[in-house]
């Protein structure tokens, strides 16, 4: 068994690998260290025979969980490193440090399903797009605040004040608001939306030009993943696969294909 670990800017979520399936996943704000409830969950776990972290929260979270797990079960955690070239994908990057191993690991993720052409969205603390063509050809991406983000930096630099210490749900039933609460609760979704609808067009335009005559061209998906993937979902007006587990997924693959 092994044991996948993939550090956000806010939560940790893990998985048991298990040959090539993914048990349970589960998830803990981290605070930027290791809650007590996370510890009382891997205290139940049988030893892992291997631990892989991919991590995107920072060095204090990664350290506290490298030593947890070292006290544990007396393991190593193997921190994941983007690669320019793995398991058939391509990064655009020149530099591939400093694209985001979550990022990286979701396009592998997404490797792993049907293939093809995608536009992956993993919508988390910041949204990150990444546009995918057949044969893991990557052409770079695009990232933006996330949800809350965006609405705590529009009320933070306005004297808008409209209570949503008190209820932090977000309309969505029209893509506009009929009064100023609405309007700054659905006005970021929408934005993160439209997005995801422009940058869809444009590579399946670049999916069609590619294709030269064939008639069959690659119609690109929409993947999208992250702790507010069901709270953008309705803003995208295309077809849309939410995986929630994605940069898991990547992971698992990784685990068995290149490690």
């Amino acid at each position: 068994m092994n044991l996948l670990l993939d550090i956000g800017n806010t939560n940790l979520r893990w998985v048991r690998q298990l040959g090539q399936d993914l048990g349970e996943v589960g998830a803990v704000r981290h605070g930027g260290g290791v809650p007590l409830d996370l510890l009382a969950a891997w205290e139940s776990l049988e030893a892992p025979r291997r631990v892989l972290l991919a991590n995107v929260g920072g060095a204090t979270v990664a350290r506290a969980v490298t030593r947890v797990v070292r006290a544990l079960w007396g393991l190593d955690a193997e921190t994941v490193e983007v690669r320019e070239s793995c398991l058939g994908l391509r990064v655009a990057y020149a530099d591939p440090s400093r694209l985001g191993v979550d990022r990286w690991l979701a396009m592998l993720g997404a490797q792993a399903g049907q293939g093809g052409a995608a536009l992956i969205v993993d919508a988390g603390t910041a949204v990150t797009y990444d546009l995918l063509l057949r044969g893991g050809r990557h052409l770079g991406g695009l990232i933006l605040p996330g949800i809350e983000v965006m609405r705590s930096a529009l009320l933070g630099n306005t004297q808008i004040s409209v209570g949503f210490e008190t209820d932090p749900g977000l309309p969505l039933a029209q893509p506009w608001g009929v009064d100023t609460r609405a309007a700054v609760g659905a006005g970021g979704i929408q934005a993160l939306g439209a997005l995801a609808d422009r940058l869809h067009a444009r590579l399946a335009e670049r999916c069609r030009q590619e294709s030269g005559s064939e008639p069959d061209w690659d119609v690109p998906r929409i993947l999208l993943t992250g702790g507010d993937a069901e709270r953008l979902a309705p803003a995208i007006g295309q077809p849309i696969q939410v995986i929630p587990d994605l940069v898991l997924q990547g992971l698992a693959r990784l685990a068995e294909g290149a490690l």
